[in-house]
């Protein structure tokens, strides 16, 4: 009796909302998604290094500029929030501890990583964005070494 109200209770609740690659054992991952990400994160830095403000209090001009700006910002941030998502599934659920003989640098490198992310996301700072696109690129490599494919890689433009 105590076991069907219960279910009848949960049963009538809202399920809670999950999201995830799949945490199963599918086996598909590729880092191309976290290296797009990096790459927009570089190109946004540098929009906003190279956004000029207007001359002069016309209204209508820092409108536009301030529009452009905070887009600019928002996109830049939430590229760079998705870097460290992609990343994070890479280290988490792709590579295993085995892969640390063959690649002894591997937290080091993530962890890195995972960092210059942050800062992207609170600096407008085209160095740190050069340096997260090198790190994609080293992680990009070393995945696909470790499946056999060094060759993988694809330059980014």
């Amino acid at each position: 009796m105590l076991r069907s109200a219960l279910s009848a209770i949960f049963s009538n609740l809202p399920s809670p909302i999950v999201q995830a690659h799949c945490d199963g054992p599918c086996g598909v991952y590729d880092p191309a998604s976290a290296r797009v990400a990096a790459e927009a994160v570089l190109s946004m830095t540098k929009k906003l290094l190279a956004l000029e403000p207007p001359q002069g209090n016309e209204p209508a001009a820092w409108a536009t500029y301030n529009n452009t700006f905070s887009r600019y910002v928002a996109i830049k941030e939430d590229q760079a929030k998705e870097t460290k998502k992609e990343l994070l599934i890479l280290w988490t659920d792709y590579f295993k501890p085995e892969h640390l003989a063959s690649y002894p640098d591997l937290h080091d490198t993530f962890w890195k990583a995972a960092k210059l992310c942050s800062a992207c996301k609170v600096n407008i700072d085209q160095t740190k964005a050069e340096e997260l696109m090198k790190s994609v690129e080293k992680i990009h490599r070393i995945f696909w070494s470790s499946k056999g494919r060094a060759d993988a890689w694809i330059t980014a433009s």
